[in-house]
């Protein structure tokens, strides 16, 4: 059995349900530039940038723009989304997520937070978690995406623990991929079908306790 000193969690997904706002930004574009954007077409962005998020965006509705004006698209997609996000509050914290990291920090288990989100601070800010964690690697502090391992790597170099040694939380392909791709083992939250390459797949965080980080 490894020994895990840190739990490295994904926002979107793990924490929080941002990707409703996410898909409701998206969609509000997708709309404005006159094409439909479905919940499935959604799945495709999970765990993406931004700048690769629009490129999908742009593929699906058959749009081809020039540089400048893909980034002024994807600013406005960002400015809608922090007005949703601006409204979050600590009953938008999934279920058992403080149930676990309380559990986490009795039993001295560090805990970072992996995210390629620039808005991840405003988030936990406004759910009242910033203090659960030990280390906060976020889309400000890395300039690859996921499945690049460069987000979950920095944290274990800020915590001073070998990749080994920690475990991620992940809903979303490209993230359990980081996680393959930095050595580390991880925990699919979400479907065993989408996240069939995690070593393990819950549903989510309620009744979860430390049996998790065995493997």
């Amino acid at each position: 059995m490894s020994i895990v000193k840190v739990c490295i969690f994904d926002l979107d997904g793990v924490v929080v349900d941002t990707a409703k706002y996410h898909f409701i930004a998206w969609r509000r574009l997708a709309d404005e530039l006159g094409f439909e954007f479905t919940v499935e077409d959604n799945e495709r962005l999970k765990g993406v940038s931004r700048m690769d998020s629009l490129e999908i965006l742009l593929e699906i509705g058959g749009k081809t723009y020039d540089e400048e004006t893909k980034i002024e698209l994807a600013q406005k997609k960002n400015d809608w989304y922090v007005q949703y996000i601006t409204k979050m509050d600590e009953s938008e914290i999934l279920p058992g997520v403080k149930d676990f990291m309380t559990l986490l920090k009795k039993e001295n288990i560090k805990i970072a937070l992996g995210s390629v989100s620039k808005n991840a601070m405003s988030i936990l800010n406004n759910i009242h978690l910033t203090e659960y964690f030990d280390s906060i690697i976020d889309g400000t502090k890395v300039s690859n995406a996921k499945p690049d391992p460069e987000v979950f790597l920095n944290a274990a170099k800020e915590l001073n623990v070998l990749p080994q040694e920690c475990v991620v939380f992940e809903d979303a392909v490209a993230g359990i991929q980081a996680a393959i791709n930095a050595g580390m083992p991880s925990v699919g939250i979400g479907s065993p079908e989408i996240l069939n390459k995690a070593n393990k797949v819950v549903p989510g965080f309620e009744n979860m306790d430390l049996s998790i980080l065995e493997f």
